[in-house]
């Protein structure tokens, strides 16, 4: 794949996994108006290449990924380079409420609907980052917590991603 490392677009990992195409991945960051020391969850670490562009910016981050193969060599590489992200294997649908609350979410993967587990572990004014919709193709969401219950959503687009398995995305055993 050496040959392709330029191109924008998606490409093959591990796992039947892909990598997303740089232009998303930029779109989805800026996306998340990112500070220094911002505390951002990741869910679906894949190659790892999210997380690093999000500690590049100064981001304390936890990425959470669903294939222990994944999870596992996407740490090696990450601390290979020396940042410091939190990987960590689950379900990324439900997050991680012990590193909480975040001040941005990302889901590289496409949902059914907003993960609410995900909604409701963003701080006052934090923003979760998500595509939803079909397995096929999804809208592009950031939605922004404005207070304790109150969420307000912004329609950022259409794309396409693999789908969010897990207890709030996509039945693992469905396959269209």
């Amino acid at each position: 794949m050496w040959n392709r490392a330029y191109e924008d677009s998606a490409l093959p990992i591990d796992n039947r996994q892909t990598i997303s195409q740089p232009y998303t991945v930029a779109f989805m960051t800026q996306a998340l108006n990112i500070s220094k020391g911002m505390k951002i969850l990741e869910i679906g670490t894949g190659s790892g290449y999210q997380a690093a562009v999000l500690a590049e910016l100064g981001a304390e981050v936890v990425t959470i990924e669903r294939h222990p193969l994944l999870s596992k060599k996407a740490r090696t590489l990450l601390d290979s380079l020396g940042y410091a992200v939190t990987c960590r294997i689950g379900d990324g649908t439900i997050g991680f409420r012990e590193g909480g609350p975040y001040g941005g979410i990302i889901v590289t993967a496409g949902a059914p609907d907003v993960p609410e587990p995900l909604a409701k572990q963003l701080a006052n004014g934090g923003r979760l980052v998500v595509p939803v919709g079909s397995r096929e193709d999804q809208t592009l969401y950031r939605v922004t917590r404005t207070d304790e219950e109150t969420w307000k959503a912004e329609d950022l687009g259409s794309f396409k991603f693999v789908p969010l398995i897990g207890r709030s995305g996509w039945d693992e055993s469905v396959t269209t």
